[in-house]
């Protein structure tokens, strides 16, 4: 481990680190699992036009092979995956710490009344773009009602 003070530690550094090792414990990856599903998502913004929605999704390191787009009505799902790296090329060498995540990240959103035939997507730079045209506005019809029921 190293430190930012080059010539020993204070005495509030030891409590610090006392308290970063707590914390630790409660963020380590043994809880993942009970984390619930925001554990494994990304972030998206979504804008609708009058003719459209537009959503813009963060997943930075995937490639267009990794991510499967489905729409089912009424649910549009978005879901990448990232498998783990299992090749080392040095057996030499023992992982001290994994940080980076992998499996899959899993988004649903409810949208209706869309085209879903005329949905375009595109990835570029980490941000996977979406255009989800809406179905032509239906005309509202007004029911009589008859006396003679």
């Amino acid at each position: 481990m190293f430190d930012m003070i080059p010539f020993g530690k204070r005495r509030e550094d030891s409590i610090s680190q006392l308290m970063k090792s707590f914390n630790d414990v409660f963020s380590n990856d043994f809880f993942a699992p009970f984390k619930g599903s925001a554990a494994m998502s990304f972030k998206t913004d979504i804008r609708e036009t009058e003719n459209a929605y537009l959503v813009e999704a963060e997943l930075p390191g995937f490639h267009k092979d990794d991510i499967e787009i489905r729409y089912e009505e009424p649910y549009l799902t978005i879901k990448a995956v990232r498998k783990e790296a299992s090749n080392v090329e040095d057996s030499d060498q023992n992982i001290i710490r994994r940080e980076r995540s992998y499996g899959e990240y899993v988004r649903h959103f409810h949208v209706q009344h869309i085209d879903e035939d005329g949905i375009t997507a595109s990835l570029k730079n980490g941000v996977l773009k979406l255009e989800i045209p809406k179905q032509p506005n239906t005309r509202a019809k007004r029911i009589q009602i008859r006396d003679d029921m």
